[in-house]
């Protein structure tokens, strides 16, 4: 099945509207770009990533549905690929059921896994697939008492955040108020409902980037997983990943059966971040992303195609190799401080060994515990590419001007 592309600037461009344009979405626009796609990048503030490298711009609070539907009509995008989840999702939906532009990777994937509510409910509920205990709430009562009935520790997140904002661990009834008020100001839009889960003895987490691209002779949707990345993270926030993540047969296998149930159910093509815990042959479902996984840029490092050229060729139509040539790790590299205007020193340092190379982000604001960049490594084992990636990363320094 063919695959015809325009050219970008003129009446035959094939235009993708970004909806958030952070570190994620400019690497998935580099690869766009690569593959001759004009792209449009929207934020709620000026000079995103993103931004900085699409062909145009636009800055506009993506949670007001006018603001959205206003954009959408301007762009007039073949397709729309949601990077964050302050979105009015609800405008998307409409949108595909016009069949005004194709949503990534559907609608209902969008609407569903922009809040935690949503897609637990789907995977618990209605597929049936294993996770922790759970319970919603969305007064302070209830969550005492949602609290009291999973049992201590637990962990809190507002229904929709990202990168650990407002989430906690609550190790006992003392800490649950602070949760509570945590939780409410913690999240990219105050929807006032909380999940409350409990804790799960587990040896490690993972995410499974799972890829369900078109078959180039069939045009059959098919599903292709990358190797298992493991990562760690702090208060919710991936600080570093590796691949591939050692893990039984048993444990894989059934890692890509839960994978594969809940990105089918999901619908559409691209590339789904699944987090998944596992001890020993067991694996519980986490969460799902319907694009490209923070943890996920270790693949820069170790695969013939990233996770961010993964997903631009899949929403395409177009064939995708998930092979792995390296044993790889990533590193963050942190802000801080507090500041705009920052300047990054020790690249030559942080570069000198040939196994190793940076992302800066571009991020025109830095805080403390912002992520401005990241650092890759490879190497013979996970442990010694984690040991170089964090050692690369460190080189780095950031400097107030």
């Amino acid at each position: 099945m063919s695959v015809t592309i325009g050219t970008p600037l003129q009446s035959s461009a094939f235009k993708v509207l970004l909806l958030g344009s952070g570190e994620l979405g400019k690497e998935v626009v580099i690869s766009l770009q690569r593959l001759g796609v004009e792209v449009h990048a929207a934020d709620r503030y000026d000079h995103a990533p993103a931004m900085q490298i699409a062909h145009y711009s636009y800055t506009l609070n993506m949670a007001d549905a006018e603001e959205l539907k206003q954009l959408i009509q301007q762009v007039k995008p073949h397709l729309i690929i949601p990077e964050i989840e302050a979105i009015a999702t609800q405008v998307l939906v409409d949108i595909e059921q016009q069949n005004i532009a194709t949503v990534i990777p559907s609608a209902k994937a969008v609407n569903l896994t922009m809040n935690r509510e949503g897609i637990r409910r789907l995977a618990a509920e209605e597929l049936g697939l294993p996770t922790s205990a759970y319970r919603f709430a969305d007064t302070l009562e209830s969550f005492r008492a949602a609290c009291d009935d999973i049992g201590y520790p637990n962990f809190v997140k507002p229904v929709m955040s990202s990168s650990g904002k407002g989430q906690s661990r609550v190790k006992n009834f003392d800490e649950v108020d602070a949760a509570w008020e945590y939780a409410q100001t913690g999240g990219r839009v105050n929807q006032g409902t909380v999940i409350v889960e409990s804790q799960i003895d587990f040896d490690f987490e993972i995410t499974l980037l799972t890829v369900r691209a078109k078959n180039a002779e069939t045009g059959e949707i098919e599903t292709q997983y990358c190797d298992p990345i493991g990562h760690r993270q702090d208060s919710g926030d991936y600080v570093e990943s590796w691949q591939p993540q050692a893990m039984t047969p048993a444990a894989l296998e059934e890692s890509k059966r839960i994978a594969n149930k809940v990105t089918i159910a999901l619908g559409g093509c691209g590339i789904f971040g699944v987090e998944l815990f596992v001890k020993g042959d067991k694996v519980w479902f986490s969460e799902v992303s319907p694009r490209p996984h923070d943890t996920g840029l270790v693949t820069l490092a170790s695969q013939f195609q990233s996770e961010f050229e993964l997903h631009a060729r899949a929403i395409l139509g177009l064939p995708v190799n998930t092979t792995r040539h390296s044993v790889a790790a990533s590193a963050v590299i942190y802000a801080g401080v507090d500041d705009r205007n920052l300047s990054f020193s020790g690249l030559n340092l942080a570069l000198a060994n040939p196994n190793t190379d940076i992302r800066l982000f571009g991020k025109p604001e830095g805080f403390k515990r912002r992520r401005m960049g990241v650092a890759t490594a490879r190497a013979e084992t996970t442990d010694q590419a984690r040991e170089l990636a964090l050692h690369t990363a460190t080189q780095v320094s950031v400097q107030q001007n």
